[in-house]
């Protein structure tokens, strides 16, 4: 999530120092006139994140990239959704074609792929896709120092 990748070489990388661009259609933050402002910065005006857990601002940073890419209505569409997942968190999904659970997942969002989800179906593909990741198993066994 922080310092995230791109699946695809021609699609430009972001970080949490940048905020990735929406599709073709406006954001509501772009729609309503308003400047683009990196994520870091988004973060750090939002006083209840001053003293949170790494782990909490990365939730935040998933909210903000969401909200980003989603419509007036807060949604995506099923091919946005697609897209989003590919190109912001390419170092769980990477590799990860081949297995079942991972072709079932994407299959559901290029079925009727104009359909749209909203925040918390995004993040229950999200965390299907991380809890299926071979990425997640290597960083189950790393081990800790003191």
């Amino acid at each position: 999530m922080c310092g995230c990748r791109a699946s695809v070489p021609s699609t430009k990388q972001y970080s949490v120092n940048q905020v990735a661009p929406a599709s073709t259609k406006k954001s509501p933050l772009a729609a309503a006139g308003m400047p683009s402002i990196p994520i870091a910065k988004q973060l750090a005006s939002i006083k209840a994140l001053e003293k949170v857990s790494d782990l909490e601002k990365a939730f935040a940073t998933v909210a903000l990239v969401y909200n980003y890419s989603a419509d007036l209505e807060g949604k995506l569409s099923k091919a946005e959704t697609k897209s989003l997942l590919q190109t912001q968190i390419w170092g769980f999904i990477q590799g990860q074609e081949n297995k079942p659970k991972y072709q079932e997942i994407i299959s559901a969002l290029d079925e009727e792929s104009e359909n749209k989800i909203d925040f918390e179906d995004f993040m229950i593909l999200l965390v299907s896709l991380t809890l299926m990741s071979d990425l997640l198993q290597e960083i189950k066994n790393v081990k800790t120092t003191k």
